[in-house]
């Protein structure tokens, strides 16, 4: 694994390389709150048969850097599908092989979506994860709504100044509520936590989780990605759902509601078990269908 960075239109991201610069492109993206060590046992296996692995840091996350103090601190899923863009043009990688979780199945989705020539194929953790602003203020079950505690936390000024203060606890907090059944030691969430003392950390997370409810205004510089992911866009590329049997955040569906937003080759892998970190959780799972999906696509 080498650790590199490069320039895009707005930050200096920050990734861990893994295989040779030849081989077919692997891009892997981490959620919230976790980071790219959540990928430490998907990446070497890939890297072995070939492939180029990329596991950027997205913004807000470990050595990844804001170019200029003027840029909004935003979190919004424009600019994380925008990052996801700019950081395959700063690399000269046409086309991939994308797998995301959280935040990063997100910009993984918007990508498919809104280009899908370079796309591969896509790991979508939970699906369909583009979301539907519009539709925000309607309801969900009260044990939905439950679930939802930490986002209505990050609404209040206080939840920005707890987040500010107690990061690791509730960042800790989260990755046991989430993914109930995995045993993790202090070494392993200290590992990624670090990366939680990026400067713009909080920033960024207040402001994603306020935008998706429409309680933040957006980046202007991305309202026609926006606009575009209103639209909610079909995805159209070859695709895997790997989905946590006991996601605590995200509970898997009796009935695959997220099938309809695919029109492409599209195929549900229920995991029992494993909760909402998917790769760190279930590695050889979350390879093993990048691996079935690239068997049956060209670079």
């Amino acid at each position: 694994m080498v650790p590199r960075s490069v320039r895009t239109d707005v930050l200096e991201i920050a990734y861990d390389e893994h295989g040779p610069a030849s081989g077919a492109p692997v891009i892997l993206l981490h959620g919230f709150p976790y980071d790219v060590r959540s990928f430490d046992e998907v990446a070497p296996p890939l890297a072995n048969q070939g492939c180029r692995v990329l596991v950027p840091h997205l913004r807000g996350y470990g050595p990844t850097r804001f170019l200029s103090p003027a840029t909004p601190r935003s979190g919004e899923q424009a600019a994380l599908g925008h990052d996801l863009m700019q950081f395959m043009d700063a690399l000269g990688i046409a086309r991939a092989a994308l797998a995301g979780y959280d935040w990063g199945g997100r910009a993984a989705c918007i990508v498919a979506a809104l280009e899908p020539e370079r796309v591969r194929c896509l790991v979508s953790c939970t699906g369909y994860n583009i979301q539907n602003i519009a539709a925000s203020g309607e309801p969900a079950s009260a044990a939905q709504e439950h679930r939802f505690w930490y986002q209505y936390y990050f609404h209040s000024e206080r939840g920005r100044a707890g987040l500010a203060k107690n990061r690791r606890d509730i960042c800790r907090l989260l990755w046991r509520l989430w993914s109930p059944e995995w045993r993790f030691d202090e070494a392993t969430f200290e590992r990624s936590a670090v990366s939680f003392d990026n400067p713009d950390f909080v920033d960024v997370v207040i402001q994603s989780y306020r935008h998706r409810y429409g309680y933040a205004p957006g980046d202007p510089a991305l309202f026609a990605i926006e606009a575009e992911l209103a639209k909610q866009p079909r995805i159209t590329v070859p695709t895997i759902n790997l989905h946590g049997g006991h996601d605590g955040v995200g509970p898997a569906p009796e009935n695959d509601s997220q099938a309809r937003f695919f029109a492409g080759p599209y195929e549900r892998r229920l995991l029992p078990g494993v909760g909402h970190n998917v790769p760190q959780e279930a590695p050889a799972d979350t390879a093993t269908a990048l691996r079935d999906l690239m068997k049956g696509t060209t670079p």
